[in-house]
């Protein structure tokens, strides 16, 4: 998906009843910085007010969203500031799983790390064929966050959760719609099959497809915001490892690193 230039880090559009809400940084891939998060989490709480019923989260230029910027974590290396950007990502993805509207993400072309959990916060997940998915945290030696445990182990069970974060490895689209991570992939025409999918269910009963996903997530919210709470606390010790910095030094050499588990 592309659009023309804007200086906003976040883009959304209504048509109708629908919104978009589109990432904006497609010189890097859509990589979410401290300033792309807060605006993603100021505009998604003003949809969620809107007279929008179905929302589409989806990423301008060549794919989704690369996932967290590691280039601007490396310039500010404040660890003040660590906390207040888990918190922020805390409270984006509750807003989003817990929004009162139907949420489709619309994923091509890279969706890993954090992106990819922001986009499996959504109520449904529709990836066009170019797409590369990975929950690749561990290959600089970190932990998946924006909620990523919570959503794999919900979309795969424990044991397949465990082993798709710990191989970081990247899939196709088809390959993660085998195994469930993913509830759709579209060959040809993807924006178009994005737009039917979302008019698909503007023709069905809205404000009671909106309670089951109410109930739903009024069931789970504790254990997301468990969830949450336990990914700030391990990001930050993994943070301070050898592994971790090993994992920084091998990705700005663009070399594979030699992890030695400490």
């Amino acid at each position: 998906m592309t659009v023309s230039s804007s200086t906003e880090c976040v883009i959304v559009k209504y048509e109708g009843r629908i919104a978009t809400v589109m990432l904006n940084r497609p010189n890097v891939l859509n990589a979410l910085d401290e300033a792309t998060l807060k605006e993603l989490l100021h505009k998604l709480k003003e949809v969620s007010e809107s007279a929008a019923d179905v929302i589409v989260l989806c990423g301008n230029g060549r794919g989704f969203s690369a996932g967290g910027d590691i280039k601007s974590m490396l310039s500010d290396s404040d660890e003040s500031k660590f906390l207040p950007i888990m918190n922020t990502i805390s409270e984006l993805v509750l807003t989003l799983y817990t929004m009162p509207k139907l949420v489709i993400s619309a994923i091509h072309g890279p969706t890993a790390g954090l992106g990819l959990s922001l986009a499996l916060a959504a109520d449904y997940v529709i990836a066009d064929i170019s797409s590369v998915i990975a929950m690749n945290f561990i290959g600089i030696a970190l932990i998946p966050d924006g909620g990523g445990h919570f959503f794999l182990q919900n979309r795969l069970g424990e044991s397949l959760a465990k082993q798709i974060i710990w191989e970081g490895k990247r899939m196709s689209a088809t390959e993660a719609l085998k195994i469930g991570m993913i509830d759709e992939v579209v060959e040809k025409g993807f924006p178009q099959a994005v737009k039917q999918k979302a008019e698909e269910w503007l023709q069905k009963p809205v404000k009671a497809m909106v309670q089951t996903k109410r109930i739903l997530c009024q069931g789970n919210k504790e254990a997301l915001l468990k969830v949450l709470e336990l990914e700030k606390e391990g990001q930050f010790q993994m943070r301070t490892t050898a592994d971790h910095k090993e994992g920084i030094q091998a990705f700005l050499e663009k070399r594979a690193p030699v992890f030695q588990g400490k």
